[in-house]
């Protein structure tokens, strides 16, 4: 069996729509509109290896989603070809689903006024699993994602960290290979946020489930990627280990400092620094590398205040993702 669980070639996806008059927002021609054709994906290529767990990002409109829905049947590419377990999602939809799961943060797949157990079960028989199966199958997934406490509760009144978690479970119960995670964790506080990273990195340990993850929330993509691809303006630009990717694209670095008592003066810095932080016990600076190397931001720094401790760390992966975006 191939290693990869996913292999996109050329993938592209153009929509056609029809143009309104901007005067008085008609058709030109009623039966046959002038349209307008946009590009939401264009060539790209890229393959995912068994297991792996990867981020596929970029800014809104980027065609993320859209790619997403072409790999799991739910639109058909203008061009190109994919794979996904050996199927073809234009051709072996019906195959593919019953290998793959699919969550989709904004669209809840689970029954609103029944238990969370009706969901789970109804699902297995969706999926042809047999009681037994089914039965068996729901007893692992309650205590994997610690559903117990709410499991025979109606879904409408479950919380939003417990929803999520239950349309993860849900997505699982017939274990796929791969699982396609659309902005899982939007809206989700800090501890429910942490709380589903964990469940996905134990199911990527094991049943060694492959992670194909779109989020804006960097912290998705630190915790539990260990290999990114950005898209924007429907092209790949990137494709790279997550750790790389600071590395690759620091163009600011920060300098904090701590005084051997306390600092009064804020005195206007030489170019290529900038105050980010201002306080009696500890001070910021934004070094801008394209202006200044750090040893010589240090250099400049040290004479200016009365330092006892001094550290040098690299800025957020946001604001990296933020500079690529910018670039293209």
């Amino acid at each position: 069996m191939d290693s990869n669980s996913i292999i996109v070639s050329k993938l592209t996806k153009k929509f056609s729509f029809p143009v309104k008059n901007e005067k008085n927002g008609w058709f030109k021609n009623l039966f046959h509109p002038e349209t307008k054709e946009i590009t939401a994906v264009n060539e790209i290529s890229f393959s995912v290896k068994a297991g792996e767990r990867v981020a596929f990002i970029g800014p809104n409109g980027a065609g993320k989603s859209t790619t997403i829905k072409m790999l799991t049947g739910i639109l058909f590419p203008t061009s190109g070809s994919s794979s996904v377990l050996g199927f073809d999602p234009v051709t072996e939809r019906k195959k593919l689903a019953y290998k793959i799961g699919t969550v989709f943060g904004q669209r809840s797949q689970l029954l609103p006024n029944l238990p969370l157990t009706d969901s789970l079960e109804f699902f297995g028989v969706m999926y042809d699993l047999t009681d037994k199966q089914i039965k068996k199958r729901v007893i692992e997934l309650i205590e994997l994602f610690d559903l117990k406490g709410f499991v025979d509760q109606p879904v409408r009144k479950l919380s939003l960290g417990q929803r999520m978690r239950a349309e993860v479970a849900v997505s699982l119960i017939h274990k796929p290979s791969v699982i396609f995670l659309d902005e899982p964790t939007i809206g989700l506080d800090v501890v429910a946020k942490k709380s589903l990273r964990d469940l996905l990195l134990k199911i990527n340990k094991q049943e060694k489930t492959t992670i194909f993850l779109t989020s804006h929330d960097v912290s998705d993509i630190e915790s539990l990627c260990e290999r990114t691809i950005v898209i924007n303006h429907g092209t790949l630009i990137k494709d790279l280990p997550t750790t790389e990717l600071a590395k690759t694209f620091v163009r600011e670095k920060n300098i904090d400092i701590t005084p051997a008592t306390s600092f009064e003066l804020f005195p206007e810095l030489p170019n290529g620094l900038d105050y980010i932080l201002q306080s009696k016990n500890k001070i910021t600076f934004k070094v801008d590398l394209s202006k200044i190397n750090t040893q010589e931001a240090l250099r400049k720094l040290l004479p200016l205040f009365e330092v006892d401790d001094v550290d040098v760390y690299n800025t957020s992966l946001e604001a990296i993702i933020r500079n690529i975006y910018e670039d293209v």
